[in-house]
């Protein structure tokens, strides 16, 4: 995963971002992907992300120089030297592989995304046995800060009774109070979609970044703000 140092850009994209849908110099973030093209094997498969529970399965095509890029929040391949990605500024980005080495996946998960499966959806198409899948935790907004109405809430315990730990009410309920406000733990709902599923090896985690100015992108924070990206591939 990427941080926000060792790029090209200026403020408030300094200095790495390598996302160009956000505003920032074009020229800018073509060189900041080059320089991190320099340390990959292949050109990445940049997603057009849109927060949903699509899987897109890299085999031959389309080509990474492509126009279009596949409107999807996951990425997965079987194949040496082509490189998934996903760009993140808060929400969380998880990287997948199996361990016999013959496949990996990465992935972009919101809360929209998590709550609809998208976890899910790509350890059904990594296509190998759920107790063999390793997952890590790259760097989201963390559960002092990432807070959320109860609509989100019950989008998470409606599905998993145990996803009612993952949050902390933001003051205590009364009847007459305003719609009631949770702080919510992405991390911990990660874990508890992948056990449900059988993914039990789940690392990472644990870093926030809304606190971590000097380090990440926060889309929270600031609004306007560049992206980090979180790649992985099979070594050829």
């Amino acid at each position: 995963m990427t941080t926000r140092a060792g790029g090209v850009g200026r403020p408030p994209y300094d200095s790495f971002n390598t996302a160009t849908h956000v505003g920032d110099d074009p020229a800018a973030v073509a060189e900041n992907r080059h320089i991190l093209r320099m340390d990959l094997p292949g050109e990445p498969l940049w997603l057009n992300q849109v927060h949903g529970n699509r899987v897109f399965e890299w085999v031959a095509s389309p080509s990474p120089g492509g126009d279009t890029p596949p409107a999807a929040d996951a990425c997965v391949t079987r194949q040496t030297g082509q490189v998934c990605v996903v760009q993140t500024a808060d929400c969380l980005p998880v990287l997948f592989c199996d361990e016999a080495g013959s496949v990996v996946a990465a992935v972009h998960a919101g809360w929209r995304g998590l709550a609809g499966g998208v976890l899910e959806a790509t350890v059904r198409a990594m296509g190998v046995a759920p107790g063999g899948i390793l997952a890590w935790l790259g760097a989201a907004i963390g559960p002092d800060v990432f807070e959320v109405g109860e609509e989100v809430r019950e989008a998470f315990v409606s599905q998993h009774v145990l996803a009612g730990v993952a949050f902390r009410p933001v003051l205590p309920g009364t009847l007459d109070e305003a719609p009631r406000k949770w702080l919510a733990d992405l991390y911990a709902l990660a874990r508890i979609r992948l056990a449900a599923v059988g993914v039990e090896r789940v690392y990472g985690g644990g870093l926030c970044t809304f606190k971590d100015r000097e380090r990440f992108f926060s889309y929270r924070r600031e609004q306007v703000t560049g992206r980090m990206a979180s790649l992985i591939w099979l070594q050829g």
